[in-house]
């Protein structure tokens, strides 16, 4: 079930909501368990067992953690097997078959495994659970109802943010409910939903029209690189409103998942920036247990193309994935080293720097395959025999000028403050919202199936 789908907007939530909201405060977790996996059974009915059992894994070995200390790293050790050997099998044995067979010649048939939608952002929740209980950071859950509830609620449960059991635990146990604070959240629902709708399906449909197009030239892949960047900060960052404003109106405060990245200075600025809870996740189960920058200059380096190798492979089984992953993590490396103190001193260089690294790197992560990676970038600079500019370009370029001008304004805090500055638009919010909501509606009723990008992750 997509959040950007009428039967999500006006039939689940609204039932949701109602019975929620009816229910006694010592059952509201049970109701929003028995909703997230209604919500997960409708397009995956059998995986929900799936789901279930990484869940009963991680619930079994918190309270062996706690209750059998003596042997509390075999526990921990146990339960992270189980919980990434599930990620591993489900999301990568393929491709692990299909390089094996490159390599030897053989033909080891592959096993054609569905991918759980969801699966590396709820492995990932339940894998720092059971190493915060192993730390002692938190005690481990005794109620299974609520560590599930956790792991399955349905508004992180596709796409994140990962949120950590240590920033919910509290709230797991008692939230606040507030008109304050749900009408906080349904304005931060109807803001993601629009950034969904409005911008990142239209510019996803640029990007497919440049795939599909015979008559491509330089121009036309600079538009595709820049829509596609557009297109998946709108997409995954209107999926994480949609996400935070949700889990307001059900009384939690998730974290922040993007702070304007693209206003960014330097690759090291703009991953404080993007995806912020999965390079948190990264740096505090990863990077820092293994030295971080507290070793000697080689092992440092060392763990931060470790640390990029993991971040790429967990996008997707596939080598474009690891070769963008690796990409950051030799341009981190660079700017660590030469050039981080000559970025700081010139603004305008230092951001268009980062605009056009970050530009080839999400050629990259779109490409079909490593071959067509090159094969952009290096149209991209006039390679092969495409025409500088041609009249499809021009068309295509008119026709949505206007959202990829409106896009990178939004992708600025630009609107913010013009929002946040006149008081009488604070007054008219409620009707833009309606407005908001109804728009996307139409677009709903009128428009094809388009997910969210990070579904596939």
């Amino acid at each position: 079930m997509l959040f950007s789908g009428i039967p999500f907007l006006y039939y689940f939530l609204p039932c949701v909501l109602l019975l929620y909201f009816i229910t006694p405060k010592k059952l509201k977790n049970l109701t929003l368990l028995l909703t997230s996996l209604v919500f997960y059974a409708w397009g995956e009915p059998r995986l929900v067992i799936l789901m279930l059992i990484t869940v009963s894994i991680g619930y079994g070995f918190g309270l062996l953690t706690e209750f059998v200390p003596r042997v509390k790293r075999l526990w921990l050790i146990l339960a992270l097997v189980f919980e990434l050997g599930f990620l591993v099998y489900f999301k990568y044995v393929d491709f692990f078959i299909t390089n094996f067979n490159a390599v030897t010649g053989l033909s080891v048939p592959l096993l054609q495994v569905a991918l759980p939608i969801g699966i590396s952002f709820y492995t990932f929740q339940i894998v720092s659970y059971n190493i915060d209980v192993y730390r002692g950071d938190v005690p481990a859950q005794r109620n299974p109802i609520d560590l599930a509830a956790y792991i399955a609620l349905f508004p992180q449960l596709i796409a994140g943010p990962i949120v950590r059991y240590s920033d919910v635990v509290a709230q797991l146990k008692e939230r606040t409910h507030s008109f304050d604070k749900i009408a906080l959240g349904i304005r931060r629902f109807i803001l993601g939903l629009s950034k969904k709708i409005l911008i990142a399906n239209v510019l996803g449909e640029l990007c497919d029209t440049f795939k599909a197009s015979d008559d491509k030239s330089v121009l036309f892949y600079w538009i595709y690189a820049i829509a596609f960047c557009l297109h998946v900060y709108f997409d995954f960052s209107g999926y994480s409103d949609m996400a935070i404003g949700l889990g307001k109106i059900f009384g939690f405060d998730f974290m922040e998942n993007f702070n304007y990245p693209f206003i960014s200075k330097s690759a090291t600025e703009f991953w404080r920036r993007w995806h912020m809870s999965l390079g948190s996740w990264f740096r505090d189960y990863v990077y820092i247990p293994m030295g971080g920058s507290r070793v000697n200059k080689g092992r440092m380096f060392l763990n931060i193309l470790v640390v990029w190798l993991l971040t790429g492979f967990w996008h997707g089984a596939a080598w474009n994935f690891i070769v963008w992953g690796l990409y950051f993590a030799v341009l981190l490396l660079i700017e660590k080293v030469f050039i981080l103190k000559f970025l700081n001193k010139s603004k305008v260089l230092s951001h268009i720097y980062l605009l056009f690294f970050v530009m080839i790197s999400f050629v990259i992560f779109n490409a079909a395959s490593m071959g067509e990676a090159f094969e952009y970038i290096g149209a991209m600079f006039g390679a092969g025999d495409n025409p500088l500019i041609s009249a499809e370009t021009l068309y295509y370029l008119r026709s949505y000028i206007v959202v990829i001008v409106i896009a990178a304004i939004g992708a600025t805090p630009l609107p913010k403050k013009l929002v946040s500055a006149p008081k009488f638009l604070q007054y008219a919010e409620p009707v833009v919202l309606l407005g908001l909501l109804a728009v996307c509606t139409a677009y709903l009723v009128d428009g094809s199936f388009n997910p969210f990008l990070y579904f596939r992750f």
